[in-house]
């Protein structure tokens, strides 16, 4: 039998140990092979073993992104409790084997996965092109999983750092006259970034990430001039960025760099006569390989279930009263 197993967001060296200590205890306990490429894990061998050391990795890979560290003792007791018992206790039942291709990042609250059609199209966009439009409307999960695949990237070694942007329209880009020093002017601008890293990685982490700069969040207008390699770069509320500035945009990416563009196409901000970014590059990057847009709509809403009636609704009065305004 043949089993593969993937390591998106799990942090490979911890997992597999010093010198692959634990996956040496795992094969010297089980009648099964296992080979690590990538993000990816092969188990090969009896149904019944290939089965236990699936389970035993899972168990692992749920304790480590629990703890932020496997210890041991971890180890040992979870390949003796799979090893008497077939399962161990702290095993998490919300992904099964045929979803496991659906999970984008293990946290210590949980896993993060693709919940429906659209985002399952996006998540697997995102996996297969290096430059992708998220479009749709509100609670579609377009941040949210943009933000919990470039940390994933970060945690599997894919990019050594996040850089995460968005426009400050309403300040003009410019912040100057908000009350306060730079950090207080934009930090409402880019508070939905910083909510999202809190959900996906602990406090003590993320200060560190971004003390050293491994994780940046910035206004959209301080990208200028910089080249980013290795870097998985997120472009959010992008509705808001003017043609000029999508374009400044997509040409900081460097060697070994991933992007992700999200935004609501209905929800633009810009003065009436400022043509959308986001709106223009559907006609401008249609043709180019490498570069995917994924469409997202009400049946990918998972926030609460007014949201879908919400959207509905301005849909419907929109029509009705040929109101062809966008604001927010």
């Amino acid at each position: 039998m043949e089993k593969k197993l993937p390591l998106t967001g799990v942090d490979t060296v911890q997992l597999l140990g010093f010198n692959d200590a634990n996956l040496q205890l795992i094969e010297d306990r089980f009648d099964a092979t296992v080979t690590v490429r990538g993000d990816q894990i092969t188990l090969r061998g009896s149904q019944a073993h290939v089965t236990k050391v699936e389970k035993v990795f899972k168990e692992l890979i749920y304790i480590l992104n629990k703890n932020g560290n496997l210890t041991p003792n971890d180890v040992d007791t979870v390949i003796d409790l799979v090893s008497v018992n077939g399962s161990a206790p702290d095993l998490p039942a919300d992904v099964s084997a045929e979803e496991s291709d659906t999970v984008i990042l293990y946290t210590k609250s949980g896993i993060i996965k693709a919940r429906t059609a659209g985002q399952k199209h996006y998540v697997q966009e995102a996996r297969r092109n290096d430059i992708v439009f998220a479009i749709g409307p509100a609670g579609t999960g377009k941040t949210y999983l943009a933000v919990a695949m470039a940390v994933a990237a970060l945690k599997n070694r894919d990019v050594t750092r996040i850089i995460l942007a968005r426009p400050a329209v309403e300040a003009g880009e410019s912040l100057g006259f908000l009350p306060g020093d730079f950090r207080e002017k934009i930090d409402p601008y880019l508070r939905p970034l910083y909510d999202a890293l809190d959900d996906m990685l602990s406090a003590e982490k993320l200060r560190s990430y971004l003390e050293k700069r491994i994780v940046e969040i910035v206004p959209l207008a301080y990208m200028r001039g910089r080249t980013l390699h290795n870097a998985f770069v997120i472009l959010d509320e992008a509705q808001n960025a003017t043609a000029m500035q999508m374009k400044m945009f997509l040409t900081r990416l460097g060697e070994h760099s991933r992007a992700i563009v999200t935004g609501d196409i209905t929800q633009i901000d810009l003065p009436q006569k400022t043509t959308s970014g986001l709106v223009q590059i559907q006609d401008v990057l249609k043709q180019i390989q490498g570069v995917s847009f994924v469409y997202l709509d009400k049946n990918d809403v998972v926030r609460h279930r007014l949201v879908k009636d919400i959207i509905d609704a301005y849909s419907r009065f929109g029509s009705t009263n040929g109101n062809n305004k966008q604001d927010g």
